[in-house]
């Protein structure tokens, strides 16, 4: 049998899995993670705690995970409590069930371009179809813009990153405000990248008790250093939750993970004491890129987009050949460089200025 013969779904052929290159270099600096590992206490909570509960590993897991939803919650603030908390495999399978919920076949999923790659994905998997607005040359929501796109499309489902990734830009509360007075349904606004913006910077964690279609994800991926982990986790109302609920598949969430997750945020302060200095190197990139004659944008986030250039793979490629690996994507001529530890930081502006002097020779 080849593949052709497989009664694939017609959306899903000739289509390439999802994923950025995962190539053998000294220096990556290419899928957003946190540069700094558990320390050797941390690992060593984790393994006790898993120890713990390995004897009883015939058992399915609590499929409401109803501990670490109310540790995410106390996490989280803002008058959370745990039926208002939600936790999937990664953001992934939270936006995945979101769309399950609320779109899918018949619906409209959207979002503001550039902007995560993944979202699109999501809306194919979920037999939903996906419509992109443009962001302005600053990377910012036109609210016009998006005020005619909405209204034309009737979106089940509004994607607003903030952070956006790739260009590390934040919304302002009143620009939230004003998708949820547009939108028709759910606005979802991804704070993958919440714990690195800057100060002054809101979370729209604030607007949740006065738009009950708001939702707002959160993962323990970059900041928490959890990439391993696999936990992403959401804010809403009590009925969004329960939506949720009729779409997760029974035991979704393993009793390793769940219990590996809570020693993380028992371990919060810890974990979360690299932000500060990863923040710092973050600025201090843009800065430095800024005084190469380079175009950066501001981030809130744990990258810098950073261009333009008449020909960025050749950037990219000569940054890989000098070890340093990073991610070719957002528009034509930017590049985005996640935030490592000082001396990868270090190495990338070694690299990129041997890069730029051959390339202007």
């Amino acid at each position: 049998m080849t593949a052709a013969m497989l009664p694939l779904r017609p959306e899903l052929r000739g289509v390439e899995p999802y994923g950025a290159p995962q190539l053998d270099a000294p220096v990556r600096l290419n899928v957003n993670e946190n540069p700094y590992g558990p320390s050797p206490q941390l690992t060593a909570a984790i393994a006790a705690a898993v120890a713990e509960v390995s004897a009883e590993l015939n058992r399915y897991p609590d499929r409401e995970a109803t501990a670490l939803r109310t540790d995410l919650a106390a996490y989280l603030g803002h008058g959370l409590t745990a039926d208002r908390v939600w936790a999937a495999n990664g953001s992934n399978e939270v936006m995945v069930q979101l769309l399950q919920a609320f779109a899918g076949p018949g619906r409209t999923a959207l979002s503001f371009a550039p902007t995560y790659s993944m979202y699109p994905e999501y809306a194919r998997v979920t037999s939903t179809r996906w419509v992109t607005g443009r962001r302005t040359d600053s990377f910012q929501v036109n609210l016009d813009e998006a005020a005619e796109l909405i209204a034309a499309e009737q979106p089940s489902v509004v994607f607003a990153a903030s952070p956006n990734n790739p260009t590390g830009t934040a919304l302002p509360p009143p620009v939230v405000e004003r998708l949820l007075a547009l939108a028709p349904g759910i606005v979802v606004v991804d704070e993958a990248y919440a714990e690195f913006r800057r100060a002054g910077t809101a979370t729209a964690l604030t607007l949740l008790d006065a738009h009950p279609r708001l939702v707002v994800t959160r993962t323990m991926s970059k900041a928490f250093g959890f990439a391993g982990g696999r936990l992403g986790y959401l804010a809403a109302t009590a009925e969004v939750i329960d939506a949720l609920r009729l779409v997760r598949l029974p035991y979704h969430l393993s009793t390793l993970t769940q219990v590996v997750a809570r020693v993380a945020l028992s371990h919060a302060l810890e974990l979360l004491s690299r932000v500060d200095e990863l923040r710092r190197e973050r600025d201090a990139t843009v800065s430095w890129l800024r005084a190469m004659g380079l175009r950066a944008a501001d981030s809130d986030a744990n990258f810098v987009l950073f261009g333009r250039f008449a020909d960025r793979e050749l950037v990219w490629q000569g940054l890989l050949e000098r070890g340093v690996l990073i991610r070719e994507t957002g528009p034509p001529g930017w590049l985005r460089v996640s935030v490592g530890t000082p001396a990868e930081m270090s190495l990338f502006r070694q690299a990129l200025t041997e890069v730029l002097q051959e390339i202007r020779r």
